[in-house]
């Protein structure tokens, strides 16, 4: 019974940012549990190499080029996915950008607009569009990656920070509107993971012995310790959760 709640067998699922990083790992993790998942991200190569590999794995994957901060490439998105599956079941918005590291008195219009596109609005509009998908079929689950920077805002990603609390209160709006046709909204902000995307934080050795201190299990976590809650949220075992961000932080943010 509760190894069929977990399951995602035949269940179809966009994971964008799904070339490296978190996205990579969701990906992989979603269709080793049986769904079929469609990768996107700007890079058609990467995507290509994702999709070689969860196929190798016996899984099912296909690919679909996208930039988060096109309208018109997330519209192709959303209609590629239902020429190819004829429906989806599943959104993870994992794809954002952060193209600057200094304070906020620094940062300039367009390193503004290139963040709050992509980490924004961009998910705004492919959630919308996926969900009219969802709501008239009367299930799904939409799954936001957050960021703890958006509880607590990082030094040098003060833009960065306020996009992920945007995308905390867009996951509620979501979650309070579609509750009631069967779809379900929840977030998940990681902490500190080593990924390309974060490199330059646990690269630099000055912030990472920082960032070590204020994590009570004293290290920062792997792309794959991110892919259980995602699992969880996605399948049938979450049936009654919706409207949460889930902090996957080592334990920083409860002892901060």
């Amino acid at each position: 019974m509760y190894r069929e709640r977990f399951s995602l067998q035949d269940k179809v699922a966009i994971v964008t940012g799904g070339s490296r990083g978190i996205g990579k790992a969701i990906a992989e993790g979603f269709a080793e549990m049986g769904a079929k998942v469609v990768l996107a991200s700007r890079k058609a190569e990467a995507l290509e190499e994702v999709r070689k590999s969860i196929q190798e794995m016996g899984g099912e994957a296909h690919v679909i080029p996208t930039h988060m901060g096109d309208l018109a490439g997330i519209e192709r998105l959303v209609e590629g996915t239902l020429e190819k599956y004829g429906t989806i079941d599943i959104l993870v918005n994992n794809a954002a950008t952060n193209p600057v590291f200094c304070s906020t008195a620094e940062i300039e219009e367009p390193a503004w607009d290139k963040i709050m596109d992509v980490n924004v609005k961009g998910v705004f509009f492919l959630t919308q569009k996926v969900g009219k998908v969802l709501c008239e079929k009367g299930s799904g689950s939409v799954i936001n990656i957050s960021s703890e920077a958006a509880f607590c805002p990082t030094p040098f990603l003060g833009v960065y920070s306020i996009s992920k609390a945007a995308v905390n209160m867009l996951t509620k709006v979501f979650a309070q509107e579609w509750a009631s046709k069967g779809v379900r909204v929840n977030g998940i902000a990681p902490g500190l993971v080593r990924t390309h995307f974060s490199q330059a934080l646990w690269g630099n050795e000055a912030i990472l012995k920082a960032a070590l201190a204020s994590i009570p299990m004293g290290r920062i976590a792997e792309p794959e310790e991110i892919v259980g809650m995602a699992i969880y949220l996605a399948s049938d075992a979450s049936s009654y959760v919706t409207g949460q961000v889930f902090l996957i932080d080592g334990g920083r943010e409860v002892f901060a």
